[in-house]
Formats: C-alpha cells, structure tokens, sequence
C-alpha cells in the first residue's frame, strides 16, 4: 500500500477540514488513505462523525503539540 496522501489543513476551522478531506477522497480510489494534520480542537470529533455517516474509515486519531493528526481510509464504493 503507498503512503497516505497528506492534508496539511492546520490553521482552518470546522467545516473547512471535513470539507477539504471529503472532496480529496472523493477523488481517491476505495481503499486509498489521506493523513489530515488540523489544528481545530473539534477536529477529532468531527472525523469520528463524518466516519460514521460516510462509511469511510477513520483509521487512527492522535496529537501532538496540538496538531491532530488523522488517518482516514476511503470507503468501497
């Protein structure tokens, strides 16, 4: 599997992560990865809510000097 296209969305506020990731995904194959880096605190919450509404995967969360970093696998079509 080749690395996960990268989002660096730091600096922008919800909607704009979800919004930006989702039209990226769109475009991926089912199966492709995108690696998110936002600096929204409801950054984590809105992807575990879009997970579940899209069926896409959010396959890791995790932060770091108040970077979020999220993994998020498209789903089959």
């Amino acid at each position: 599997m080749t690395a996960p296209r990268r989002l660096n969305l730091r600096g922008l506020r919800c909607p704009l992560p979800v919004l930006r990731a989702k039209k990226v995904l769109k475009s991926l194959p089912p199966g492709a990865e995108i690696e998110v880096l936002a600096t929204d605190p409801q950054a984590p919450r809105d992807f575990v809510a879009f997970s579940e509404t899209t069926g896409h995967v959010l396959v890791s969360s995790t932060e770091a000097d108040g970077v979020f970093r999220l993994v998020l696998r498209r789903a089959a079509d």
